[in-house]
């Protein structure tokens, strides 16, 4: 893992991490990196003990999670908006000490560590490996603790060369999406500019104020900037690439986002938290398709259900079986829908709606009512139903502009036209908008 502070070392005067407006090099980024590696040993941190960091993307948590690395302990990063029970959180990933920042100030709190670590911590403690600790999103069920070699993941950005480019990190610094961003701008020494806030005004603004060409992101934020119209407001012309992930984007969305940034090279990312990201070539006709183009991946479909093998799987998880696992495949749960060799995700398989037996997708049901010129915004899901098991519901932020005047018949009607009988939306709620987990996806309103 030493090239990447090596790398750091002959490019110290490079801005390596825009934070809240302020510049940092490669060279102080090295220094904060051994200044954190003493106070580690300053507060009694040994090689091997699991760290929780509890802190959103800063240049600081940055700093601290490489020395982790570096020293060869066990992180786990620890968006504090994605926290609901920190004792049970620490309890789950068995961490032994937790450092929190007050004003970017570290803060170190010694936890008094509970029974015998998993057998999966103590192998990398024997093998003084650098670990890595991630929680799944739980939005449908009780969150997955996976745990990462931390040092083998670092590692296979190696071999990249130096570029001079100016990304966003939009997603969180406790999401492998995040800390792939991360680690890749790291190996490139490129400039990493991280939000404070991840509203559409204020993403436009850093882009504006600091000429970011990369903005890697997800479709329900992408739908929210158009939404909010914030790019009409910011000058966004460094922009150069937009990449998109973590869910299932719809041709319509694509269409819009074309419409209003021409100019911007579309490309989408795909990964999973217990593969990290995989390298896919896009579709150049449609980017909706891709196909995986990664040496280290193989995959296959089982039932329109993906499957990877990959050299950078999860070691395992601390808090339940590994039944998602066969014979070193990992069942995705992502279904997808094949032309050639390239493939589109569907959506998860958990989604599925079964109305009477027949199944449905909610993002076919989302790709034709985003067609509709009154709807902005919406999420379709399954409800319960006596005679069915399930009917599909659906969710709709509408235009201010939309004609009241018989809105939920015109719109089943239009569904009508272009769906399967069961695939129909029965009921239909209006609201002011979409509700988005903590992880900016989409969740079901509260109504």
């Amino acid at each position: 893992m030493s090239w990447i502070f090596d790398k750091f070392n002959s490019h110290p005067g490079l801005p390596a991490i825009i934070c809240n407006h302020k510049v940092y090099t490669y060279h102080d980024l090295n220094n904060r990196v051994e200044w954190y590696l003493l106070f580690l040993k300053d507060h009694g941190i040994q090689p091997g003990n699991v760290v929780g960091l509890l802190s959103e993307f800063t240049f600081e948590a940055t700093a601290l999670l490489l020395a982790l690395a570096k020293s060869c302990n066990i992180a786990v990063p620890l968006d504090p908006g994605n926290i609901t029970d920190l004792d049970e959180t620490i309890r789950q990933a068995q961490i032994d000490h937790l450092v929190r920042f007050r004003e970017e100030i570290p803060e170190f709190l010694n936890i008094a560590p509970g029974s015998d670590k998993h057998p999966l911590i103590r192998t990398l403690q024997q093998e003084k490996k650098a670990g890595l600790i991630l929680f799944s999103s739980g939005t449908t069920g009780k969150p997955k603790v996976m745990l990462h070699d931390l040092t083998r993941l670092i590692d296979n950005y190696q071999n990249t060369r130096v570029k001079s480019t100016n990304s966003l990190i939009l997603l969180g610094f406790d999401h492998i999406g995040g800390l792939d961003s991360l680690f890749r701008l790291l190996s490139i020494c490129a400039t990493i500019t991280l939000p404070h806030s991840r509203q559409p005004a204020d993403i436009c603004q850093l882009i504006e104020d600091h000429k970011v060409n990369v903005l890697p992101t997800t479709p329900t934020f992408l739908n929210l900037l158009i939404i909010s119209e914030a790019y009409k407001q910011y000058d966004l012309s460094s922009l150069e690439i937009i990449g998109f992930g973590a869910e299932a984007i719809s041709a319509a969305l694509l269409k819009k986002i074309k419409v209003i940034f021409p100019a911007v090279r579309l490309q989408q990312k795909f990964g999973t938290s217990e593969t990290n990201a995989i390298r896919i070539f896009n579709n150049a006709g449609d980017e909706q398709f891709f196909r995986i183009n990664d040496p280290n991946v193989q995959y296959k479909i089982v039932d329109n259900e993906l499957w990877l093998k990959s050299s950078n799987n999860i070691l395992g998880y601390l808090n339940m079986e590994t039944d998602q696992f066969e014979n070193g495949w990992f069942k995705t749960g992502d279904l997808v829908e094949s032309r050639g060799e390239y493939m589109k995700v569907m959506g998860r398989k958990k989604e599925v709606i079964n109305v009477g037996g027949e199944k449905v997708l909610p993002s076919i049901v989302e790709e034709v009512l985003l067609q509709h010129p009154d709807i902005l915004d919406c999420k379709v899901y399954g409800m319960e139903n006596l005679l069915t098991g399930q009917v599909v519901a659906a969710d709709v932020v509408i235009s201010p502009a939309t004609d009241m005047d018989n809105f939920k018949p015109r719109i089943k009607k239009y569904c009508r036209e272009k769906l399967l009988a069961f695939q129909v939306p029965v009921k239909i709620n209006i609201v002011e908008e979409i509700t988005l987990s903590s992880r900016n996806k989409k969740v079901r309103s509260n109504l």
